[in-house]
């Protein structure tokens, strides 16, 4: 008789879970401005008000789930965050209303916190930090090529209804969740015991030493500043893109079909070219992951050329070049996030990791909800100087990660060290 079937390893888990989540993200993320946009009817105020509501939740709840990750189980921190968030997504696209857009959003910010920190934490228990950066790589290029995929399939349903995208995406997402239940190890984590679990000491006492670990690390208190920043701009580029190019171009015709289709066009060739970038430059990030200071460098200039791409984006005169200016930060954006992600989770010990990874979070959520509604209330008199703005807010992030740089020369010790109880 056949023994039982072996289960998969760590490393296959996350590749899997992040080629399937990539590839309803895709569903998702393809047509979602668009189905705000036109479906719901939301003005660009409106847009930003969404991902600010989306932004506060996250805030409040980041720092909770993290330590419920760090003190119970990051499995189940994961799995827990898989099926709210893909049934946040169901709820929104069934229902084009403002209101169930803004319920929407804090069903799913408690999805997201309930996955920021604890994935990578989980990774890293798993695989250890050495590996971290040749899998956040890998599975780079295989969510760019699933997402190829994901954005074909997402222009075919929204031609039939522009929320049935967003509905397949959310199930399954939440079918990772229940898969995760089956397949997903824990072997490398140390939960509390259990006559600790029925307390809030314990809990307390994780955040406060994850609160420590980032007081007493100049590296992760200017990787705070960073995040400030990159929020806000994200806030902007990510909720008025797809509406300035609906507002203020006029897309090249496409015979009979859907101008919904362009923005499957511009995902499929930004997958494209994220796909390309990574491929091209893996071999050579690979050793970089290893060495933050040289991780601090290159998102430096990864940085600087992102800001030129978003001013390019807000200010182009034709579609084309606003396209172009697309691609490039698409790439750039392929090779800063693993590298940035590699580089953050050597910064923190394996103890309060998820804690202080949603901590960071939890920051760039700051950075959205403070100035995220400044950015739209400009959108309502011109999005292209809320894009401006965005684009402009990044621009400090560049001396942040020259400090960094020069911290990290000066002091080569690689990891911050852990609190003592």
């Amino acid at each position: 008789m056949k023994g039982p079937a072996k289960k998969p390893g760590a490393e296959a888990v996350y590749l899997g879970m992040n080629a399937v989540t990539a590839f309803g993200g895709a569903l998702i993320v393809t047509v979602l401005t668009v189905y705000y946009f036109t479906a719901v009817g939301l003005s660009p105020l409106q847009l930003v008000l969404v991902g600010t509501t989306l932004e506060t939740a996250c805030f409040l709840l980041e720092v909770p789930t993290g330590v419920v990750a760090d003190t119970y189980s990051r499995r189940l921190s994961v799995i827990l965050g898989m099926l709210i968030l893909g049934a946040a997504f169901m709820f929104v696209g069934s229902v084009p209303l403002f209101g169930a857009v803004l319920l929407g959003q804090l069903i799913s910010g408690t999805g997201y916190t309930f996955l920021s920190g604890a994935t990578d934490a989980w990774l890293a228990d798993e695989v250890g930090e050495a590996n971290v950066g040749r899998i956040y790589l890998r599975s780079a290029q295989i969510e760019r090529v699933v997402g190829l995929a994901g954005t074909l399939l997402s222009v075919g349903l929204a031609s039939l209804w522009l929320g049935l995208p967003i509905i397949v995406g959310g199930a399954l997402i939440s079918a990772t969740g229940l898969g995760l239940i089956l397949f997903m190890p824990e072997h490398g984590f140390k939960p509390t015991p259990r006559e600790a679990r029925t307390t809030w000491h314990k809990m307390w006492g994780t955040f406060r030493d994850g609160l420590a670990v980032v007081r007493g690390s100049p590296v992760l208190l200017m990787l705070l500043g960073v995040t400030v920043f990159a929020g806000a701009a994200s806030e902007g580029f990510d909720r008025l893109g797809d509406a300035h190019l609906l507002a203020n171009f006029t897309f090249p015709a496409l015979g009979a079909l859907q101008p919904v289709v362009w923005f499957g066009l511009i995902r499929l060739g930004g997958g494209l070219i994220s796909l390309t970038t990574t491929g091209l430059f893996r071999t050579r990030l690979e050793p970089i992951t290893r060495n933050p200071a040289a991780s601090a460098r290159v998102l430096l200039v990864l940085n600087a050329v992102t800001v030129a791409a978003i001013l390019t984006f807000a200010l182009a005169g034709s579609f084309a070049l606003a396209f172009a200016a697309l691609m490039v930060r698409e790439a750039v954006h392929a090779l800063a996030g693993p590298l940035y992600n590699a580089w953050l989770v050597q910064q923190v010990q394996p103890e309060v990791r998820a804690t202080v990874l949603s901590m960071v979070s939890q920051t760039d959520a700051l950075g959205q909800i403070a100035v995220g509604p400044g950015i739209g209330a400009v959108g309502n008199r011109s999005l292209r100087a809320a894009l401006t703005l965005a684009g402009l807010m990044l621009a400090p992030v560049s001396l942040v990660y020259a400090r960094v740089a020069r911290h990290h020369a000066e002091n080569p010790q690689p990891v911050a060290g852990a609190v003592e109880p």
